[in-house]
């Protein structure tokens, strides 16, 4: 019971390594907030997790939706002892179909509701919390079509280091997790036909040394250790499991 009587915040939380996430924290002892913009998948998360979650529908891009979510958690309990900043999304766009609304829709989802939701949950973290922020493999090699996602995930990484610094005096810690290639409903997002993506797929996982895409379960054994006392000294890291994709 590694976070028992913990509570634990979690912004994109209802499908992949939000949610496999949640239901680990639940299974460590954390009384789980999660945070979600759809009505229906936030509803369907809320019964993995035994109906024994506070959910909350808010979307990360309005921080008055932030605000609204933090309140709600300190109404019910208080205080908040883990922020997972998990959400995020993208779609496939080449240099030349950039736009000025994709690239605000973009530090939007992954970079600026990123940051207020540090902000907004920084007043009630109690003394030596965690902030876990999902960063990307992109943050070290570059892959055509993604160019806005790989810079808001950069620019998130960059946050675990500055944010860590300014919570250190409160002893407040802040990492970053960095997936890589990992089997959840991103891909599937992101704007490409079937076929072709099968071949980034296969592509990607050419690459990769272990030779396969990781599961979501793997990622969230490393947000919980990041959660949890069992990294009591560490902060301002960003912990990679790619299967050594951006390593060899």
């Amino acid at each position: 019971m590694k976070l028992k009587n913990k509570v634990a915040f979690v912004t994109g939380g209802t499908s992949g390594i939000g949610l496999e996430t949640a239901k680990l924290f639940q299974a460590e002892g954390a009384k789980v907030v999660l945070v979600g913009s759809n009505e229906e998948r936030l509803a369907a998360a809320g019964k993995e997790l035994n109906g024994d979650a506070l959910l909350v529908r808010a979307d990360i891009r309005n921080v008055a939706d932030i605000e609204r979510a933090v309140e709600a958690t300190r109404a019910k309990y208080g205080h908040i002892d883990v922020v997972f900043a998990n959400a995020g999304a993208t779609t496939v766009a080449p240099l030349e179909a950039v736009t000025e609304a994709y690239v605000a829709e973009n530090l939007a989802l992954n970079f600026t509701g990123t940051f207020f939701t540090i902000q907004k949950t920084a007043p009630i973290i109690a003394q030596g919390g965690s902030i876990i922020v999902t960063t990307s493999f992109l943050n070290t090699i570059g892959y055509p079509g993604l160019s806005i996602l790989a810079a808001t995930k950069a620019a998130a990484r960059s946050l675990v280091r500055t944010l860590g610094a300014e919570l250190a005096p409160r002893g407040i810690r802040v990492n970053a997790v960095s997936p890589g290639a990992i089997a959840t409903p991103f891909y599937s997002k992101i704007g490409l036909p079937d076929n072709v993506l099968s071949q980034v797929a296969s592509g990607i996982t050419d690459k990769v040394a272990l030779k396969r895409f990781g599961e979501p379960a793997e990622l969230a054994k490393t947000v919980l250790f990041l959660a949890s006392d069992d990294s009591s000294y560490t902060t301002g890291t960003e912990l990679v499991v790619d299967g050594g994709l951006t390593q060899f």
